[in-house]
């Protein structure tokens, strides 16, 4: 499946992402873009960078590839940004590109786009540091389309086609094609060679995970196989982008703390596919509805531009749901799907054990208030419109 040329996804401005590209071409001589598949990335690099037909390739078209038969004959006799799509189907390609910028450093001379993690696109293997950004591209932003649209983005998820379809029956047609295609195409070109039915089963048990620390006995038991191979294949979806392993934060305290990662579907439209819950009444009546939003709103944080997330959790029950760094502040993100939150003893653990700058409880209601000192209470919707940088002043 590939990425709408136009129409769908220009309806919607994503301003925060199109500043992200561009503040990285203004830097770095490449430019690397990664995001799953039908995220976004061919519209949004085609809408910044001003190429001409003859400096854009996408190596899914033959005839592209054909022409970038011999890249150090062909890149250097073009001018202005060079605009190289699929980027992972010529992981030879960057070992030129180190060349060709050594020679020339010029800022954005090439933007590659991947669907794929960085390493699996073709970095594991070349060292470009210095000479290349990286830029994550998600689905739609809450900001993007508007607080009021957070329950449709919830349920649907944020891939455009997605989130844009006619009705909730064909978003839920577009995403159930979207897995088949992805298990039975998109993984073997990415270079992994699972039966796909082996992985649409693994892929359903994550969901049924989804939310939960990771417990490679217990999978590798169900699925009938070793722990090393189910390790193999979290790591497989992991790269492709559509499996999140948030890992776990370690304090130099007494206490035992969990040090398996967390496990979450990225996209909670397809997290929704795959635990077969097609309509909004489904969803809230779903076991994995907390789960659900959960996922959803750690996303939409993980989106807008902070770094280093993690998770705490200690055996005891201790637990915050998210930690990041905003600037020099350290914050946790705890999700709860109620309107009316409170102060748990796990926050105040949180704060005492982890010297947290301040910890933010986002529920489902509609107001913001002071719940302690250092720590507040912010709808789902004001918290994901504004950004925690906004929200931290």
């Amino acid at each position: 499946m590939k990425d709408l040329p136009g129409n769908l996804e220009r309806v919607i401005p994503r301003p925060l992402d199109e500043q992200q590209l561009k503040a990285a071409m203004q830097h770095a001589p490449v430019v690397l873009l990664t995001g799953p598949r039908q995220a976004g990335k061919s519209t949004l690099a085609h809408g910044v960078v001003d190429a001409p037909p003859s400096n854009v390739f996408d190596l899914e078209d033959p005839r592209d590839l054909a022409r970038l038969g011999e890249p150090t004959l062909s890149l250097p006799a073009l001018a202005g940004t060079i605009l190289i799509d699929e980027a992972q189907r010529r992981q030879d390609l960057f070992p030129v590109l180190r060349v060709l910028v050594d020679e020339d450093r010029r800022p954005g001379r090439f933007v590659m786009l991947g669907s794929a993690s960085p390493a699996l696109v073709g970095l594991a293997s070349e060292s470009l540091a210095g000479r290349i950004a990286l830029v994550e591209l998600g689905g739609f932003r809450l900001s993007d389309v508007g607080a009021g649209t957070i329950d449709t983005l919830w349920l649907r998820g944020a891939l455009p086609p997605s989130f844009l379809g006619a009705d909730d029956e064909s978003s839920a047609a577009w995403r159930d094609n979207y897995i088949t295609t992805f298990l039975e195409r998109d993984l073997g070109n990415l270079g992994f060679r699972m039966p796909a039915t082996t992985m649409r089963r693994f892929w359903t048990m994550i969901a049924h995970y989804h939310g939960q620390k990771w417990n490679g006995s217990e999978l590798a038991r169900a699925v009938g196989t070793s722990e090393a191979t189910v390790r193999r294949y979290l790591d497989a979806l992991t790269d492709a982008l559509v499996v999140r392993q948030l890992q776990p934060w370690f304090a130099n305290i007494a206490k035992r703390q969990v040090r398996s990662p967390k496990i979450y579907v990225r996209d909670t439209g397809i997290l929704h596919r795959l635990l077969g819950i097609g309509s909004a009444h489904e969803l809230l009546g779903h076991p994995k509805v907390g789960a659900s939003w959960e996922g959803f709103v750690i996303e939409q944080i993980l989106q807008s531009g902070v770094s280093e997330p993690w998770f705490w959790a200690t055996q005891g029950g201790a637990e915050i749901d998210l930690i990041v760094s905003v600037g020099a502040k350290r914050v946790g993100v705890e999700v709860k799907r109620t309107d009316s939150p409170r102060l748990t003893p796990s926050i105040a653990h949180a704060l005492r054990d982890l010297q947290l700058d301040r910890v933010i409880v986002a529920h489902a209601g509609k107001h913001d208030f002071q719940l302690a000192e250092r720590v507040d209470a912010l709808s789902a919707p004001s918290l994901l419109v504004r950004g925690l940088a906004g929200v931290l002043g």
